[in-house]
């Protein structure tokens, strides 16, 4: 992998305010694409961060200030992706589950999937299922993407799904989870329909599903 890559790694690890963006720029010069800076860059440093939290070396302030380094980052980013027709592929509900207040790897989905031309309607953190059925019924987005980084916080994918099955909906609405504490076994037991390892794995689901809408 590429020095610079880990560098960004580091510098969201390590909380490393002051040096991301001079990091990222240095990517962009070196004509290391937004995609990779994101994937091998941005997410696995959040990867490390997300895994210091689970053992408890990092703590909720330390999570918060990764999403800030990451934060000062994204703008750089995005000016370099190409912006694709917004809304054209259809709308997506985005939401870290009840309980959960992490946001940092939703926010990157959302970022991608805009460019990548989907309409994100981005309900934020701590979101019961109730809300999340409202919203379905009210924008008509066929798409679900649920954030949780907790493994206590699992039980409120399952509630999602079964919310989406007893509204009659699981025929249309396609449930997609990821965060930390989520995997392909996951997915299967709690009955959604993908799961993204990555963030960039993410939207590819997503254009999947919607060619296939």
């Amino acid at each position: 992998m590429k020095e610079l890559l880990v560098s960004v790694q580091q510098a969201i690890n390590e909380l490393l305010i002051d040096d991301i963006k001079g990091l990222v720029q240095k990517c962009l010069d070196e004509n290391i694409t937004p995609i990779e800076i994101i994937e091998q860059g941005i997410s696995k440093g959040l990867e490390l961060v997300g895994r210091q939290f689970e053992d408890g070396t990092y703590f909720l302030a330390d999570l918060v200030m990764a999403g800030e380094v990451v934060k000062e980052a994204m703008p750089l980013i995005e000016t370099q992706l190409d912006p694709g027709q917004a809304g054209k592929k259809g709308k997506v509900i985005l939401a870290t589950v009840e309980g959960d207040i992490h946001e940092i790897g939703k926010n990157i989905v959302g970022m991608l999937l805009g460019v990548n031309g989907f309409e994100v309607v981005d309900l934020g953190v701590n979101v019961p299922a109730e809300k999340i059925m409202a919203t379905i019924r009210e924008t008509g987005a066929r798409f679900v993407g649920l954030s949780a980084l907790l493994t206590t916080m699992v039980g409120s994918i399952k509630d999602v799904v079964d919310s989406v099955k007893e509204a009659g909906l699981k025929d249309n609405v396609k449930v997609v989870i990821g965060g930390a504490c989520t995997s392909e076994q996951l997915k299967e037991e709690m009955g959604a329909d993908a799961y993204g390892e990555t963030a960039v794995q993410a939207v590819t689901i997503f254009n999947e599903f919607s060619a296939h809408a």
